[in-house]
């Protein structure tokens, strides 16, 4: 469900929050440089962030002037700092709340750092994440960008925002980790567009680059956290250092990592963090243990194909595959859990359903001229979040792998649970599963 979406007007511009989560503590959420309060939902990295947060704290979230739900501006009319720090002011009064905990990411953190000096008496603690107190390199800060560098990206960014190939440039150094999975790639993309327009972008970037906030960070008296990652392309890790040391007992967390934005990578090191410094205790993820059959699915020749189609081809027919796999998954009541590489991961709870929907996405990828294999094993899992875990999934994996291309190779756990199901099976023989302890069983299911 998306958080109901609201408005306060200020100046004649409506800003647009959203109000979320439960708990004894007040988060005002200051997203960095664009938003979208309504796609954030949909995209499972900020999704799983903003539950992540909503799981201890009532959080209020805004998309600044200019970007997201929120009025879209001239490039002219985009406000200073002070501004939209007001605007925070409005959102709290709109919404009821007295004092909160301001955290702010990326550029998001100088509204945060001004907001903390400027009302002491509405903020209850400050939290920042991958921000900076400087904009533009000065002798006494040489780490951030030169002018120079400055010039450079926003004339790249005027001429490049919206396109896929400036957008997969901007995400292969700000966030690098979702490279991994290309339909993460593919929605990141759409929700930079439906952001900001190319001049709101750079209106914000510039105005970044134009702040300096270090004077006011000895007027900062509240409990503060400052995070960073160690490898950030965008944010040197030393400005976070030197923003730590200039807050009068702020506590520094320096993460391993690469990834600018605090939901991608490991987001959940980052809410461990922001909880156990509000709440005093640390997330411990439930771990439920179920029985559940798993399925892997896995394109056969997938490398060859791509070379013989090309990028966009390839891309094309894949998409096509996965709408194909997700619609049997939704037919056979089966939970996507993974997409990694060209295959997918489910889950099911009951093993007929599974092979069957095995099967049946074999049938229909194949009008696309692909060939699948797949493996069925059941077992217990873990359940954690929104992954699963424990040896049946490795069995499953394992098995999977040995599958002929075409077939629907499953364990002997699978076979004699579906007795009485229909499904016909031909033996084939014992194998050993690598990092599986003992032999075991296979049996290929007959065409149905």
């Amino acid at each position: 469900m998306i958080p109901d979406i609201r408005y306060v007007r200020r100046d004649g511009v409506s800003i647009a929050y959203q109000m979320f989560g439960s708990g004894d503590v007040d988060l005002l959420c200051i997203p960095g440089f664009v938003s979208n309060l309504e796609y954030q939902w949909t995209f499972q990295p900020t999704a799983h962030f903003y539950q992540r947060l909503g799981s201890f704290a009532r959080v209020t979230e805004v998309d600044r002037r200019g970007t997201g739900l929120s009025d879209r501006l001239s490039p002219d009319d985009l406000p200073p700092l002070e501004v939209l720090v007001e605007d925070l002011v409005a959102v709290m009064d709109d919404a009821g709340l007295g004092r909160a905990t301001v955290f702010g990411f990326l550029d998001g953190s100088l509204q945060a750092i001004l907001f903390a000096a400027t009302y002491p008496q509405r903020t209850s603690a400050l939290v920042l994440y991958g921000g900076t107190a400087c904009g533009i390199g000065k002798p006494d800060y040489p780490w951030q960008w030169s002018r120079e560098k400055w010039d450079k990206y926003l004339d790249r960014l005027a001429k490049g925002w919206g396109t896929e190939a400036y957008l997969r440039e901007l995400i292969s150094w700000s966030v690098p980790s979702l490279l991994k999975d290309e339909e993460l790639v593919r929605q990141a993309i759409s929700f930079f567009r439906f952001a900001a327009n190319t001049s709101t972008a750079v209106a914000l970037e510039r105005l970044l680059s134009e702040t300096d906030v270090r004077h006011v960070l000895s007027s900062i008296h509240v409990p503060t956290l400052v995070m960073h990652r160690t490898d950030d392309a965008n944010e040197d890790v030393e400005g976070a250092r030197q923003l730590a040391r200039q807050i009068d007992g702020a506590r520094f967390v320096e993460l391993p990592g690469a990834d600018s934005d605090p939901y991608v990578g490991d987001s959940d090191a980052i809410v461990d963090e922001i909880e156990e410094f509000l709440t005093g205790a640390r997330h411990v993820p439930e771990l439920d243990r179920v029985l559940a059959t798993v399925l892997f699915t896995d394109i056969v020749g997938s490398t060859e194909k791509a070379a013989e189609l090309g990028d966009s081809g390839w891309l094309s027919l894949r998409d096509a595959h996965h709408e194909r796999v997700r619609s049997q998954l939704s037919a056979f009541r089966g939970r996507e859990i993974d997409t990694a590489g060209d295959g997918f991961l489910a889950t099911f709870d009951g093993p007929a359903r599974a092979v069957r929907c095995a099967q049946a996405i074999g049938s229909s990828v194949r009008a696309l001229g692909l060939v699948i294999r797949a493996g069925c094993h059941t077992g217990e899992i873990e359940l954690m979040g929104n992954r699963v875990g424990g040896i049946a999934v490795h069995i499953g994996a394992r098995v999977a792998a040995l599958a002929e291309p075409g077939e629907v190779l499953v364990s002997s756990t699978v076979k004699d649970l579906v007795a009485g199901s229909g499904l016909s099976f031909e033996d084939r023989g014992e194998h050993e599963l690598k990092g599986v302890p003992d032999r075991w069983r296979l049996y290929s299911v007959a065409p149905g």
